[in-house]
């Protein structure tokens, strides 16, 4: 397993998380969409707040920085859709 980190920046509270998590050694070989999912099923898992529904309006990978980039839209039951900034990469030593 290799580790990645990840910020995730949501829009109405000013909200902002980091998270470590591991997954394959081949997670950046696969989509931007991939990547986010794996990020995600880990927030699900660990951060006790149940499912997470989210938009993906754009997903990018900088092949070169090895960084995920993705914008959208998180669904809160209480508050509703938030506009977020996901930027994922593997962690370096």
């Amino acid at each position: 397993m290799a580790t990645y980190q990840a910020v995730i920046m949501h829009g109405t509270r000013g909200g902002e998380g980091r998270y470590e998590f591991s997954g394959p050694p081949d997670l950046f070989d696969r989509t931007p969409l991939d990547v986010m999912r794996a990020l995600m099923d880990h927030v699900e898992e660990h951060a006790h707040i149940g499912h997470i529904r989210y938009e993906a309006n754009a997903a990018l990978k900088n092949e070169s920085a090895e960084v995920v980039t993705v914008l959208g839209q998180l669904h809160f039951e209480k508050d509703g859709a938030q506009p977020f900034m996901c930027m994922i990469n593997p962690k370096r030593s």
